[in-house]
Order: structure tokens, then C-alpha cells, then sequence
């Protein structure tokens, strides 16, 4: 079964190992691959600052991924989440583009040449997602994602 914990500290050291991997580091928005030092900054401001907040995703208590929400303290009540397994998806990470879609996100912009990756430009799709729109297909996504053996039914 999927589950979310809140961050312990070795999970720091899990964090950036994945992301030193270069089948990660692709889809990345980052320029660059950020140091040990600055993934660590990232990382406690990740669990104290209230602006942010974020979970790792387990199965049977292993790590698989990182759940992350941004901008919690928005006047405007929005907030942005990312996941490595985020709201802006590299144009050509098609698994992550129907991943999205399949959990009601909606395509809401397209930025041409937005990133930089290994000095290349790189195309970002914005997606969102409303709460009135979440709450109406939470149940639907639930019985999915137990029909595909990733959470309990």
C-alpha cells in the first residue's frame, strides 16, 4: 500500500541521492544539479519553513518518492505540488503528463523554451487543478489507484 510520512532526517540523504540520478536530474527543472550543501539548505527549509511542506511517499514503509506542496501561505489560496515518482511538467515526460491527467489536472499553460537543461531549452506544460474539480474525482482516483494495486482498497 502507498502511503505519505512526514520527513525524518535521513531521508535528506535518500532525497539527494535520487536526485544525483540522471534519469531524474532529465526531467528536473533545475539548470543544474544542486550541490550536497544547497539540496541540505533545501531540504530543512522543506520542514520548517510554513510557506512549504513535504512527505515521502512509501510502499511497505520503503521510500518510493517525495511529495512536496508550495506557496501554503498564499493570499490568494493556491498552492503548487510536485512529486518525483509536479504541477509543471516537462513537455516530453509523457508518463508524468498522463499520470497528471489521469488525477483531473488540467493543462492551464505551455512555456516554450522555459528551462535550461544541459544548455538546451527545454518546453514546460503548466497543469492545475481546482479544489470543487479535486473533490469531485478524489473517489474516482482512489478506486484507480487501488485498482492498479498502489494503495489499499
Amino acid at each position: 500500500m502507498i502511503e505519505l510520512r512526514d520527513l525524518l532526517d535521513e531521508d535528506e540523504a535518500i532525497l539527494f541521492q535520487w536526485r544525483s540520478e540522471p534519469e531524474v536530474d532529465r526531467w528536473m527543472s533545475d539548470a543544474d544539479l544542486p550541490s550536497r550543501e544547497a539540496h541540505a539548505v533545501w531540504f530543512q527549509a522543506l520542514r520548517r519553513d510554513p510557506d512549504m511542506r513535504g512527505w515521502m511517499i512509501t510502499r511497505g514503509e520503503a521510500p518510493m518518492g517525495l511529495l512536496t506542496l508550495t506557496g501554503l501561505t498564499s493570499h490568494h489560496r493556491r498552492a503548487s505540488w510536485n512529486w518525483f515518482l509536479g504541477s509543471a511538467v516537462m513537455a516530453d515526460n509523457d508518463a508524468a503528463l498522463k499520470a497528471q491527467s489521469a488525477a483531473g489536472f488540467r493543462r492551464e499553460g505551455y512555456l516554450r523554451g522555459h528551462v535550461l537543461k544541459d544548455g538546451l531549452p527545454r518546453d514546460v506544460v503548466l497543469l492545475g487543478i481546482l479544489a470543487s474539480e479535486w473533490s469531485e474525482l478524489r473517489e474516482a482516483a482512489r478506486r484507480a489507484l487501488s485498482d492498479a494495486n498502489l494503495i489499499a482498497a
